[in-house]
C-alpha cells in the first residue's frame, strides 16, 4: 500500500508568543494557553497526541514539538505555503487606513455601486453596523483587517454568493504589483438588522504561491491530494487533485475520516477554520474551549480511520489571541503533532525552526522530497 499523510491544520491555534513577537505587536500572545486558564477543558485525546505539553498543561506524551514561521507576515496564507514548504520572504501589505482610490475606483465601477467601510474592522461588526444601509442601497461592505485581505460582505438576497464571487476574482485581477493582496474574501451573510449572521459561502481567492510547494512535488510525482475546507483557496487549486469546502470543523473532521476510509488520495489537507473565524476573531475563549473539546471527542474517529502506514499531523497556520482586546492574528509558535502506528509514544520533536519542517517530515515518509525544511522522521518512528 501506499504511504499517506493526513495533515489537519487548527486554524489560529497558537502556543505562545514567537521570538520576534514583539515586532508585530504581539508580544505575551498566547492562545491555547490563555483559552485553557480562562476556560479549563478536559481534552485527554489531544493530551495524548502532546497538545497540553507544549502549554505546560498536561501529560509528555506523544509526539510533539512546536514550529516558528520564517515566513514574513503572521496570516494564513503565509502560514500553509511555508507548512508546504514556501518561505515567504516579502511581507503582503495592509491597509489600516482603508484601499486608495486607484484599487476602490475600479471596484466601484465593476460593481455598479459605491463601497461601504473601506476600512479596518471586524466583520461581525461591520455586517451588524453597515448591513442595514447595504440592505436599502444595494452597496456591497468592502473592509479589511491587521491581516493582507481584501473582504467583501453582501447579503445573499442582495448578492447572491455566485454574483459576490465573481465580484471578488475581479477584485482579485485588479489587486496586483504593490496592491499584491494576500487574500480576497467573499463574506456572504443573511439575516435581518441586529440578526445579520455570516454563512458558509464564503470564498477565499488568494494570490498564486509564489514558488514550488511540496503540493507541486507531489502533482508532478502523480501522488493524489484532497483539500478540505479552504485549502484549494489557500493554494489556488496548485497541486490540489479534489477539494470540497465545509460549513463547519464538525463536517471538516466527518469529511477527513470518510477520506481516509474511502482512500479518497494519498494526502488529505484539512483546514479546521472555526478556531480562528469564530472564536479567535471573535474574541470569545469559551466558545474556543468548546471547539478544542468537540475536536478531542472527534479524534478517535479519525484516528481509527487510518492505516498503518498513514502519519498524521495536527498543526496551526499562526495564534489568534481569544482574550486580548484585537480581533487580529497574532505572531506564535505552533504545535507540529504526530500520530500514526509508527510513531513513538513519548517524543520531544523540540523547537522547529521552520514551519517548512513539516512538508520535510511528510516528504520523507511518503518519498517525494518537499523543497525545504529538515525532516524530523528519524526522531518520529519506533
Amino acid at each position: 500500500m501506499t504511504r499517506r499523510v493526513v495533515i489537519v491544520v487548527c486554524d489560529g491555534l497558537g502556543v505562545g508568543a514567537a521570538p520576534d513577537a514583539e515586532a508585530y505587536g504581539d508580544a505575551g500572545s498566547d492562545t491555547l494557553g490563555h483559552v485553557l486558564e480562562r476556560h479549563p477543558t478536559p481534552l485527554p485525546n489531544l493530551e495524548s497526541l502532546g497538545l497540553l505539553a507544549l502549554a505546560g498543561r498536561g501529560r509528555e506524551t506523544g509526539a510533539r514539538g512546536k514550529a516558528m514561521e520564517l515566513s514574513a507576515g503572521k496570516d494564513t496564507t503565509t502560514g500553509h505555503w511555508e507548512m508546504m514548504g514556501l518561505v515567504v520572504e516579502r511581507p503582503f501589505p495592509l491597509y489600516p487606513e482603508g484601499f486608495p482610490p486607484e484599487i476602490v475606483l475600479p471596484f466601484e465601477r465593476h460593481a455598479g455601486k459605491r463601497v461601504l467601510g473601506n476600512r479596518a474592522a471586524s466583520g461581525t461588526e461591520i455586517i451588524q453596523a453597515l448591513g442595514p444601509e447595504h440592505l436599502a442601497t444595494g452597496r456591497p461592505i468592502l473592509y479589511t483587517s491587521g491581516d493582507s485581505v481584501f473582504q467583501v460582505a453582501a447579503h445573499e438576497d442582495i448578492w447572491p454568493p455566485e454574483k459576490l464571487w465573481e465580484l471578488c476574482r475581479f477584485a482579485r485581477g485588479i489587486l496586483k504589483g504593490e496592491h499584491l493582496v494576500g487574500r480576497v474574501i467573499a463574506r456572504p451573510f443573511i439575516g435581518t438588522p441586529g440578526r445579520f449572521a455570516r454563512t458558509a459561502n464564503r470564498r477565499d481567492f488568494t494570490v498564486e504561491p509564489a514558488g514550488e510547494t511540496w503540493l507541486d512535488r507531489l502533482a508532478a510525482a502523480g501522488r493524489t491530494v484532497f483539500g478540505v475546507g479552504k485549502i484549494v483557496d489557500i493554494f489556488s487549486g496548485r497541486g490540489i487533485t479534489d477539494s470540497v469546502h465545509t460549513a463547519s470543523d464538525l463536517e471538516g473532521m466527518r469529511v477527513t475520516a470518510d477520506a481516509l476510509r474511502g482512500d479518497r488520495a494519498d494526502v488529505v489537507f484539512t483546514n479546521l477554520v472555526d478556531f480562528d473565524s469564530k472564536y479567535g476573531h471573535r474574541n470569545d475563549p469559551a466558545g474556543y474551549a468548546k471547539n478544542l473539546a468537540s475536536l478531542d471527542a472527534l479524534l478517535p474517529n479519525l484516528l481509527a480511520a487510518m492505516r498503518p502506514d498513514d502519519l498524521l499531523f495536527v498543526t496551526a497556520d499562526h495564534g489568534c489571541e481569544a482574550t486580548d482586546v484585537s480581533t487580529d492574528h497574532t505572531r506564535e509558535f505552533v504545535p507540529l503533532l504526530a500520530a500514526g502506528r509508527a510513531v513513538g509514544s513519548d517524543v520531544d520533536l523540540g523547537v522547529r525552526r521552520s514551519f517548512c519542517d513539516l512538508a520535510a517530515t511528510a516528504g520523507e515518509w511518503m518519498g517525494v522530497a518537499a523543497p525545504r525544511g529538515e525532516s524530523a522522521l528519524a526522531r518520529l518512528l519506533l
